[in-house]
């Protein structure tokens, strides 16, 4: 479990570090072409993994419809945080995207019916698990 904390705060550092240098992009080129070339980079940096037998690549065609919205939605987030964060500065952007995800997870959780992606089943409210403990 330690090891997949630390994963997680790796991924967080990532993007606190992603999202700085995308605002400082899109203060010369605008949200859009940040955006862009965010995209573009990360797609050459996964093509060289995949070129270099990192991972094998197929097409999931069982996937359902709505699990390719995640590439239209990353690069909506990119663009958006590309346009506040200039205007907010980095650590008033940060909590707001960390409180828009909560409220997303929450929603996610409780409102969407079965769509939990975790293998542990849908989030419990803290009186509920500790009144079955």
């Amino acid at each position: 479990m330690l090891f997949f904390m630390t994963l997680a705060i790796a991924n967080g550092l990532c993007i606190g570090g992603s999202r700085s240098l995308n605002g400082k992009l899109a203060q010369h080129d605008g949200a859009l072409a940040a955006s862009f070339w965010n995209h573009l980079g990360g797609f050459l940096f996964l093509s060289l993994l995949l070129a270099g037998g990192a991972a094998t690549l197929r097409l999931p065609l069982d996937a359902p419809l709505t699990a390719w919205c995640g590439g239209v939605i990353g690069a909506l987030f990119v663009a958006l945080n590309g346009f506040a964060l200039p205007r907010l500065g980095t650590m008033k952007t940060a909590l707001l995207v960390i409180a828009g995800q909560m409220l997303s997870g929450v929603l996610i959780d409780r409102l969407a019916g079965g769509l939990y992606l975790s293998k542990r089943g849908p989030a419990k409210p803290a009186a509920e698990v500790s009144a079955s403990s």
